[in-house]
């Protein structure tokens, strides 16, 4: 394996790929880990007063039940630092593959405990799988998905951990009942569900390929094109259309190992206020969910009188509310903007505790209004959490992603993840009102720190490539000189070319005059249609503005929550594009029912959500007409809607 330096494509052909079923195939394969995550601390919170049971012959007590936890969480920490460089180093599938097979082997080994000793064991392998997992997911779904929906997808699969959640509390309520399992039984098939469907997931990830940006970095640039020609021959052949051609080239010095010195110095000397918005954003956002998840339990059944087998109810209630808040909110990641929306999330999920204190304070309407406070609080909260495994995933070069998402999971998973669960574990323990309201005030404030932080430091991430975010390493290396004369793909070398007779070159230069005059004549025929493009683009960059910000956006790192308009220029044509396909299939047909709709432009190939946001903006302008909820034609149509 040789290295040089290279021109390649590989990004921008990633970049521009329509939706499809390889993608749809990478978000399943790589994206159910969280559901996995979810599974393991529900389940282990709601069969911790099983456990301590003398009928499941264990003999864990109390105590034991918080020192497991400890192990989890230490080895979620160390594991994320470990499999992170060897993720950095060996690359997203190696890694994706071996540490989902450490945390099945780990939660088989849990089902099958008999001490507390083995217990904290095995918890402690389960956790170390489970954060190298954290690592190498984020990275490689990033580097796969395509830059116009990575937002929305990313925030998407991290929000699945509540889906684990609320399927390991139903999962529980089933295992725990005496009348249909033993004492001794249930709770280990209830790990033993968790194994199960992770290797399900290990069948299915076997097929998602390695991260072409990572293969022509490290010398493998041939099997980065093999894969990259691969996914392109089966999206054009999926979607029947060509692929347009791809916009930009990036260069880099490739090397075979990157020294983890050059990885620090990289995240604390180059990127230091990217680096403290990692860290604000991660132990706000692990402080509150720590402290407050796993102790949610004890705080229903101490101060609302909840019974222990109810609980699972509340969490599970809790759980769905959580998953709803990225899955709803995901696309505007995309749209409105990174900088806004995390900003929005960390600061509403703060303001929104002060009416929660009050109604825990006053106990206003009892547990289910208590609840209610809690689910709209973590809507915002759970976006927000999610988009932080989003940012530190984009805002560092690409040889250091897997490392930076497992240094900022870890430090603050070890902040935030001890600190939260100990101080409201002493406070809710001490039955005092007051101490506990003070808790949710101190969980406030570090959500809120993260918040401010989003608005100093923020980076306008949406729509752009991960190269355009945070230049390669050995991009940066190329540009320095050094190395290999540059070989763009696919490009022979200049000295081996032989020069045509002079009667080709008299037809080529004939051909290329024929060609420029045919460009002239259409150039004429595109201008106006250009000029009312750029025209619509610029009007919904001033709504964006005057709707999201208070101040001048444009300022890199300011106060303001505009978009960019020049951040939002890839945003608004991939729109404006889809817009007009929409026009178009309404003036061809009529009136059309939205799913006949959707249909016809392909839209399954747009990506998720991204038809909806089209057409909303079609209604918007007036290019298109709503007959009724499912019915829409074209602005000049009066014909009577066709059902």
């Amino acid at each position: 394996m040789e290295t040089g330096t290279i021109e390649t494509r590989v990004p921008s052909r990633l970049d521009r790929l329509p939706w499809s079923h390889f993608h749809w195939r990478v978000l399943i394969g790589l994206g159910t880990v969280w559901i996995l995550d979810g599974l393991e601390v529900t389940i282990v919170g709601s069969v911790a007063a099983r456990l301590t049971d003398p009928e499941t012959q264990i003999n864990l007590s109390a105590a034991d039940i918080g020192i497991a936890a400890a192990f989890y969480v230490t080895g979620a920490c160390l594991g994320a630092l470990f499999f992170g460089q060897l993720t950095d180093r060996f690359g997203r599938k190696k890694l994706f593959i071996i540490t989902l097979g450490v945390y099945v082997a780990a939660t088989v080994a849990t089902a099958f405990a008999f001490a507390p000793w083995y217990f904290f064991l095995a918890r402690f392998f389960t956790g170390a799988g489970i954060g190298g997992e954290y690592a190498a997911i984020n990275s490689a779904i990033d580097e796969l998905m395509p830059a116009r929906v990575r937002g929305r997808v990313d925030l998407v699969i991290n929000g699945t951990y509540w889906l684990g959640a609320a399927i390991g509390a139903a999962l529980a309520i089933l295992f725990l009942n005496k009348a249909i399992f033993p004492a001794d039984l249930g709770w280990r098939l209830a790990f033993g569900m968790g194994a199960l469907l992770g290797f399900v997931i290990l069948l299915v990830r076997r097929h998602v390929p390695e991260s072409p940006r990572w293969l022509f970095i490290h010398g493998r640039e041939d099997e980065a094109e093999r894969i990259v020609r691969g996914i392109e021959d089966r999206v054009t052949e999926e979607t029947g259309q060509p692929l347009g051609e791809p916009d930009d080239s990036i260069t880099v010095r490739q090397r075979r190992t990157i020294p983890f010195r050059t990885i620090a110095r990289t995240a604390f000397k180059v990127y230091p206020k990217r680096a403290v918005l990692g860290l604000a954003l991660f132990i706000g956002q692990a402080f509150i969910y720590n402290g407050i998840t796993f102790n949610l339990g004890t705080l229903f059944n101490n101060y609302y009188g909840v019974a222990s087998g109810m609980v699972p109810v509340f969490v599970i209630a809790y759980a769905i509310g959580n998953f709803l808040g990225p899955v709803t909110l995901g696309r505007m990641f995309d749209t409105v903007g990174r900088k806004q929306m995390i900003s929005i999330s960390y600061l509403g999920s703060a303001l929104l505790v002060v009416p929660l204190i009050w109604v825990f304070l006053a106990q206003f309407g009892g547990q289910w209004t208590f609840l209610g406070f809690v689910v709209a609080t973590f809507f915002l909260a759970s976006a927000g959490a999610s988009a932080a495994y989003l940012t530190v995933s984009e805002i560092f070069p690409m040889e250091t992603r897997a490392l930076a998402i497992a240094f900022f999971y870890a430090v603050g998973t070890a902040c935030g993840g001890i600190a939260g669960p100990l101080l409201f574990g002493q406070f809710i323990d001490s039955g005092d009102r007051t101490l506990v309201a003070i808790g949710f005030a101190i969980a406030a404030g570090v959500m809120a720190l993260g918040g401010v932080a989003e608005l100093v430091f923020g980076v306008r991430a949406e729509q752009n490539s991960l190269e355009d975010i945070a230049k390669p390493l050995t991009a940066e290396e190329a540009e320095e000189g050094g190395g290999e004369r540059a070989r763009p793909e696919g490009k022979p070398d200049e000295e081996g070319e032989e020069p045509g007779d002079e009667l080709e070159a008299e037809r080529g230069r004939r051909a290329e005059a024929e060609r420029r005059a045919d460009v002239a004549e259409r150039a004429a025929e595109r201008r106006q249609a250009d000029a009312d493009r750029a025209r619509r683009a610029l009007e919904r960059a001033e709504r964006r503005q005057a709707r999201w910000r208070p101040g001048p956006g444009s300022l890199v790192g300011s106060w303001g929550l505009g978009v960019d308009p020049g951040h939002a220029a890839a945003a608004d044509e991939a729109l404006e594009l889809e817009i007009e396909m929409i026009d178009h299939a309404l003036r061809e047909h009529g009136p059309t029912r939205r799913d006949a709709l959707a249909e016809m432009v392909g839209a399954r190939y747009w990506g998720p959500g991204r038809f909806g946001s089209a057409l909303r903006a079609a209604v918007d302008e007036g290019r298109v007409r709503r007959f009724s909820r499912r019915v829409y034609g074209p602005a000049g149509d009066h014909q009577r809607a066709r059902r």
